[in-house]
C-alpha cells in the first residue's frame, strides 16, 4: 500500500470521495467495512476517518437533528439523515457560476496541488454549464487565502530570508506587528503554524497561520540564534499557565465557533448543539468583550467575579446607548 492510498490523496480528491461515498452507502445499507475500501481504492482506517468526517456533516443549522448519522456496527456501515445528497447533484445556473467562480479563483492559489487536475475540472463544467459559463468569465475574485501565506513561508525559508508579520493574538484580542526569522512550517492537529523567532519577543514562537492578517517577504537574511530550539510539541500545542485565569463559558450554537478558534482545555456537549467550554487566559479582559461580542449566543459561566465584571460592562454600555438616545 502506498502513502498516498494511506493518505486519502489530496483534500480535493478526498471530498470527491465523501460526496460520493454518502449516496453509496445510502444505495447499500450494511456495507461492510472491507468492501466499501477496496471500491474506493482506500484503506479501511482511511474510510472510518471518511465516516467520522461525514458525522460532522449536514444542513445549515447544525444541530444534532440536521447532522448526517453513521452508524459502523460488526464491520457494517449504516448512514442516515443524508436524504438531501442522496441522487447526484444537479446545479443551476446561478449555482454553477458561483461554483466556476470559485473554481477559478481556488486555481490562482500558490503552491496548489493537482493545478491541472482543477483546471480539468473547471474545463468539464463550463461544457456542462453552457450559458452560466460566459456569465462567470465577467466576475473576478481576489483570493487572500491562507494558502498564500503558506505560499511566502515557503518561498522565505527557501531562500532564508525574515519576514513581516501582522498577526492577530486572540488571547489578547488584538492585532500585533512583528518580524520574525522562519524555522519550520508545522501541520498539527489539521492546522498549519509557522515556527521562527519572533524579534518582538526575542524568543521562538508559533504563529497559526490562518491567523496572520498580512505577510511580507523582506530582503534582510533570516538570522535565527544558534541556541533557538524548535518547540517540543509532544504535549501538544497549547501549554496554559497554571496561573493563568480559568473561564467557563456556555454557548448555543451558533457560537461554536468559540470551541474551534480558541484553544480550549475541555469541550463538553450540552445537548441541542450547546457546549460548554473551559479555556485559560492571562488576559480575562478580551473575555469580557468576547461576551459582549457573542450576546445571546453566549455567556460566562465561572469565575464569578468574571461573570459579575461582564454583567457590570454590559449594564454600562446600555447605559451608553440610553444616554445618546
Amino acid at each position: 500500500m502506498n502513502e498516498q492510498r494511506r493518505s486519502g490523496a489530496t483534500a480535493g480528491e478526498r471530498l470527491s470521495r465523501l460526496l460520493a461515498l454518502v449516496p453509496y452507502l445510502l444505495a447499500r445499507p450494511g456495507a461492510r467495512v472491507e468492501d466499501v475500501a477496496r471500491e474506493f481504492g482506500i484503506s479501511e482506517d482511511q474510510l472510518v476517518k471518511d465516516l467520522k468526517l461525514i458525522w460532522f456533516c449536514g444542513l445549515p443549522g447544525y444541530l444534532p437533528g440536521d447532522l448526517i448519522e453513521v452508524d459502523i456496527e460488526g464491520g457494517h456501515i449504516h448512514v442516515s439523515n443524508a436524504e438531501t445528497i442522496s441522487r447526484p447533484l444537479r446545479l443551476g445556473a446561478d449555482e454553477a457560476t458561483a461554483l466556476l467562480v470559485a473554481l477559478r479563483a481556488l486555481a490562482e492559489v500558490p503552491g496548489l496541488r493537482d493545478r491541472d487536475a482543477l483546471h480539468r475540472t473547471i474545463a468539464k463544467l463550463e461544457r456542462a454549464a453552457g450559458d452560466a459559463a460566459e456569465a462567470s468569465h465577467h466576475v473576478r475574485v481576489e483570493v487572500e487565502a491562507e494558502e498564500r501565506v503558506v505560499a511566502t513561508v515557503q518561498t522565505a525559508l527557501a531562500e532564508r530570508r525574515r519576514v513581516h508579520l501582522t498577526y492577530y493574538v486572540p488571547g489578547r484580542d488584538e492585532t500585533t506587528e512583528r518580524d520574525v526569522d522562519p524555522m519550520r512550517l508545522v501541520l498539527e492537529g489539521g492546522r498549519s503554524y509557522l515556527e521562527g523567532w519572533c524579534h518582538r519577543a526575542e524568543a521562538v514562537r508559533l504563529f497559526r497561520v490562518d491567523r496572520v492578517v498580512s505577510i511580507d517577504l523582506l530582503d534582510e537574511p533570516a538570522q535565527v540564534p544558534r541556541d533557538a530550539e524548535p518547540i517540543n510539541l509532544d504535549a501538544g500545542l497549547f501549554q496554559p499557565s497554571p496561573t493563568d485565569l480559568l473561564v467557563t463559558l456556555e454557548l448555543a450554537p451558533p457560537a461554536r465557533w468559540v470551541a474551534e478558534y480558541y484553544p480550549c482545555e475541555s469541550v463538553e456537549e450540552l445537548g441541542e448543539g450547546r457546549l460548554r467550554v473551559r479555556l485559560r487566559t492571562p488576559e480575562p479582559g478580551w473575555i469580557t468583550r468576547l461576551a459582549l461580542r457573542l450576546g445571546d449566543n453566549g455567556r460566562v459561566v465561572d469565575p464569578p467575579e468574571l461573570v459579575a465584571r461582564v454583567r457590570q460592562t454590559a449594564a454600562a454600555a446600555l447605559a451608553a446607548y440610553e444616554r445618546t438616545g
